[in-house]
């Protein structure tokens, strides 16, 4: 059960003594689980004035059933995501256990939220205790500090190469302090690191001490938006967003616009993983029309199988106009140590970004303009420079005709090849370092084509490039978060559903799920839980 390992570890984390124990206020809100179709629930309590200290234990008391936890407060504002966390939750005045916010605690409503992430014992019920204390059990956090975005660490414009996907232990499934994560992003010679953590800015309170002692590798704030339907990347987020997208008054778009109207992006993250209860929620199922989409995870961790169907998932997103920068994102739970079959270390995937200059708003400003290379299988995987003999505005050449060049280093045994909408050119081997790969381009009479460049050894991709759009006409003034010119069809949507002439609901399906567990291996089933 994880109850006994809540109080255990609860036990380990609170050993500092407190003279609060006699005043503490045990609530026993236990009960049965709502058997319907939402998949959040909440637990409310009364929290009286002069109250200090919170810790909630909680257990989905069933080796079949998981539920996930957190919290808001009497205003009904964020605290805390712990998701799948097994230790008790705390939240004081001036410090918490991970995923959750310290901060006031006002007299009034309090809620505890649960998630349904798997019922499959029922009747199904849970046991909750919330313990409230008048004095404080966890020492202040000196540490934590409100986030504020750090000075550009270089302002020379150049390739950055970073992860877009890490957790740290602010996660409930991963482990790795910030200091861990530095030390081995700093050991693949990567630039930035987004911390993906699921539905918490609980990280973020951290990002000034660790910048300080790392000043060449760049914390970029973010968050994995993470559903029971799908997960993204708020790249560049600062602020919780509400992942229950089923409720009242909420919405997948809400959540997307939500992102966007704080100046973060919205990035679909590994589209086509889909395992069932071995990765609950991963592959991408929400109605969302494209225009509110900014990127796409086209590689996520070490294997390559799964690379296929997300790189048709994002063509058939640009298929309807939306520019959308590629990405990749190792999905590191363990800071590069003891990684499992199905863990990928930090930088496997590496996404270079092309920057004005090593900061927050410049590598946001690289992606929405789609000046991205995925690295599918790490740093040393070769670089491709895509250019234009008339000068793009951000992703979009506006000529009825231009010559573009890809300048390959790194590439010698590989071969090359563009692919104009969709549709793969023929294969060059790469015989020089540089190679050079040209091609003679004509704008089509209407609308737009979009041309990348792959390096690939036989068949296998190892590196991508987003696309450079061809057009006639001047690049669209709403060319939104996307891209230059990527204004998008609002009626087209990135769905489970084929809504439209959509490719994707048939690129995620069981042949996928077959070839995902071919490549990450039996070990992924017998996982208890997996979010991402």
């Amino acid at each position: 059960m994880r109850a006994l390992l809540g109080w255990c570890a609860a036990a380990v984390a609170l050993s500092v003594s407190s003279s609060s124990w006699a005043a503490d206020t045990v609530l026993d809100l236990s009960g049965a689980v709502p058997d319907d179709t939402l998949r959040h629930f909440f637990v409310d309590f009364d929290v009286p004035a002069g109250i200090k200290e919170i810790e909630i234990a909680h257990d989905d008391l069933s080796e079949d059933n998981i539920l996930d936890w957190g919290l808001v407060d009497d205003k009904g504002a964020f605290r805390g995501w712990g998701g799948g966390n097994t230790e008790n939750a705390v939240v004081g005045e001036q410090a918490a256990s991970r995923s959750y916010l310290p901060g006031p605690i006002a007299a009034g409503k309090w809620r505890v939220v649960v998630g349904k992430a798997k019922i499959k014992q029922k009747p199904a019920s849970f046991s909750l205790k919330v313990t409230l204390r008048d004095a404080p059990t966890l020492p202040a956090q000196s540490t934590r500090k409100k986030y504020a975005a750090p000075a550009p660490l270089s302002t020379e414009t150049r390739w950055y190469a970073g992860d877009f996907h890490v957790h740290s232990l602010e996660s409930g499934d991963a482990q790795p302090a910030l200091d861990e994560i530095a030390a081995f992003a700093k050991s693949r010679k990567l630039d930035f690191v987004m911390l993906s953590d699921h539905n918490t800015v609980s990280q973020l309170d951290f990002y000034d001490a660790v910048q300080k002692k790392h000043p060449t590798l760049l914390f970029l704030p973010g968050v994995e938006f993470t559903t029971y339907w799908g997960h993204a990347g708020g790249i560049g987020s600062t602020a919780y967003v509400d992942d229950k997208t089923e409720l009242s008054g909420n919405s997948i778009a809400a959540a997307a616009k939500a992102f966007r109207d704080q100046g973060a992006l919205f990035s679909i993250n590994h589209p086509t993983l889909t395992l069932g209860d071995a990765c609950i929620g991963c592959g991408w199922e929400h109605d969302l029309p494209v225009d509110q989409i900014d990127a796409v995870e086209i590689a996520t961790g070490k294997f390559g199988v799964l690379t296929q169907s997300a790189v048709l998932f994002w063509d058939d997103l640009c298929a309807k106009g939306r520019h959308l920068a590629a990405l990749g994102g190792s999905d590191d739970h363990k800071a590069g140590v003891d990684e499992s079959p199905t863990q990928s270390p930090i930088g496997s995937p590496t996404t270079m970004v092309y920057a004005k200059a090593l900061s927050v708003q410049a590598v946001i400003d690289a992606v929405k303009t789609g000046r991205t290379v995925v690295k599918l299988f790490g740093p040393e995987d070769p670089m491709i420079e895509l250019s234009s003999s008339v000068a793009p505005t951000g992703d979009t050449v506006s000529a009825p005709k231009t010559e573009l060049s890809a300048t390959i280093t790194g590439g010698i045994g590989f071969v090359a090849r563009f692919v104009k909408n969709g549709e793969a050119q023929a294969d060059t081997e790469i015989d020089s370092d540089p190679f050079v790969l040209k091609l003679s381009a004509s704008a089509p009479a209407s609308g737009e084509d979009r041309i990348r460049v792959e390096v690939l050894e036989g068949s296998l991709r190892h590196t991508v490039t987003s696309h450079l759009w061809l057009t006639k006409s001047a690049p669209g003034s709403d060319a939104g978060p996307g891209g230059a010119g990527g204004g998008g069809s609002g009626g087209s949507s990135a769905s489970g559903d084929n809504d439209g002439g959509c490719g994707c609901g048939m690129a995620r399906g069981p042949i996928v799920g077959w070839l995902a567990l071919v490549g990450l291996g039996v070990a992924a089933l017998a996982l208890r839980r997996k979010t991402d």
